[in-house]
C-alpha cells in the first residue's frame, strides 16, 4: 500500500515537473517567435478579399516580426483543402490559416469534413469585419431590394445569383437572404473570384460581395448596389440602406476574417501572435487602409475569437438546415 502511494506521488511529481518544463519552453518559444518565415494559408484564390487583406496585414506584420509572412493560396472545396492542410501541420505557430464565414458554415454544409473547425484549430484573433453588399447587373430591371423580391416572386427560378462556390461567404449571405425573404433565386457557383467575371458577363444577375472585390465594377457602373448586409449602414457608403431596412427584416451578415493555427500551439506563443497582430491593427496606417476597403480592424483575443466562431457555427447551422442545403 505504501509502495503504491509512493509510486503515485512520484508520477504526480514527474507530471508536474513536465508541465512546468513545457510551460517554460512555451514562454521561451514565445519570446523568440518567429525565428523564420510564417506561412499563412488562404482557402480562396488570389485576387479576392481574403488575399487582399492578408497581404496588407502581411506587409506590416513582416516589419514588426523581422520575418516574412508568406501567403500560400490553396483554394478548393469551399475552404476545406486549406483547412485540412493547416490542421495537420506541427502546432508551432509557423503555419496559420486565414478563415472566414465559410469555416463556420462548412461543419453543417458538408456531410463529411476531414477536420473539426473548433477542435482541430487554435484561435489566434479575428482580424477584420467587412461589409458585404447586395449588387445586381444593370440589365436586371430593379432599383431596390423590394423590386428584386417582387420580380423573384413574379418569376420564380428565373433569376441567377453568383458566388465563389459552395460554402463561400457570398453563397451563405445569399442563402440567408433567400431563407428570410422566401425568394426563389438560383445559385450559380464559380471558383472563387471567377464569380465576379460571371456576373459582369451577365451569366448571373445578383451577387453578395465586398467592395474589395466589386468596388471597381460599381464605380464603373457595371454593377448596381441595392443594400448592405450588415445590421448598420456602411460608414463609407451611408446612402445605401441595409437589407433589413430595405425589405428583409432580421437580415444581418458581416463578413469576417481571422487567423487560426493547428490545435496545440503553446498559449504563450498564441498570446504573442495575437498581441503582435492586434498591435499592427491599431496603427493609423493599417486602420486607414482597411477602412478605405470597407473593413473594420478587430484584433479580438483568442478566447473572444473562439466564442465568436462558436456563435457563427450555430447561426449558419440554422440557415443551412432551414434551407436544406447539403454538399457531398
Amino acid at each position: 500500500m505504501q509502495r503504491n502511494v509512493c509510486n503515485s506521488f512520484s508520477i504526480l511529481v514527474r507530471a508536474s515537473a513536465l508541465a512546468i518544463c513545457m510551460a517554460g519552453i512555451g514562454v521561451a518559444c514565445a519570446q523568440d517567435f518567429p525565428t523564420r518565415a510564417v506561412r499563412v494559408v488562404l482557402p480562396f484564390p488570389p485576387g479576392g478579399a481574403t488575399d487582399g487583406l492578408a497581404r496588407i496585414l502581411g506587409q506590416h506584420i513582416t516589419t514588426a516580426w523581422g520575418q516574412q509572412m508568406v501567403i500560400d493560396s490553396r483554394p478548393g472545396a469551399g475552404g476545406n483543402i486549406a483547412a485540412e492542410i493547416v490542421a495537420r501541420t506541427p502546432p508551432d505557430g509557423y503555419t496559420q490559416l486565414m478563415v472566414g464565414l465559410n469555416h463556420a458554415a462548412n461543419l453543417t454544409l458538408y456531410k463529411k469534413l476531414g477536420y473539426h473547425p473548433l477542435r482541430d484549430f487554435t484561435p489566434i484573433t479575428q482580424v477584420v469585419a467587412i461589409d458585404t453588399f447586395l449588387a445586381v447587373h444593370p440589365s436586371l430591371p430593379v432599383q431596390s431590394v423590394k423590386e428584386l423580391l417582387t420580380l423573384a416572386r413574379d418569376k420564380p427560378g428565373t433569376i441567377n445569383y453568383a458566388s465563389g462556390g459552395n460554402g463561400s461567404s457570398p453563397h451563405m449571405a445569399m442563402e440567408l437572404f433567400k431563407f428570410l425573404s422566401k425568394a426563389d433565386i438560383v445559385h450559380v457557383p464559380y471558383k472563387g473570384t471567377e464569380s465576379i467575371g460571371g456576373i459582369l458577363r451577365g451569366e448571373a444577375a445578383v451577387i453578395f460581395e465586398n467592395l474589395i472585390s466589386i468596388g471597381p465594377a460599381v464605380k464603373a457602373g457595371k454593377l448596381r448596389l441595392l443594400a448592405v448586409g450588415s445590421p448598420k449602414r456602411s460608414t463609407g457608403m451611408p446612402q445605401i440602406p441595409t437589407v433589413a431596412e430595405a425589405g428583409v427584416p432580421g437580415y444581418s451578415v458581416s463578413l469576417w476574417f481571422g487567423l487560426l493555427g493547428p490545435a496545440g500551439i503553446p498559449r504563450p506563443v498564441v498570446d504573442k501572435m495575437y498581441n503582435d497582430v492586434a498591435r499592427v491593427l491599431k496603427t493609423p496606417e493599417v486602420r486607414e487602409r482597411f477602412t478605405s476597403l470597407g473593413a473594420e480592424p478587430i484584433g479580438s483575443t483568442p478566447d473572444q475569437f473562439e466564442a465568436f466562431i462558436k456563435a457563427e457555427i450555430v447561426k449558419w447551422e440554422t440557415v443551412i438546415r432551414g434551407a436544406r442545403l447539403q454538399v457531398d
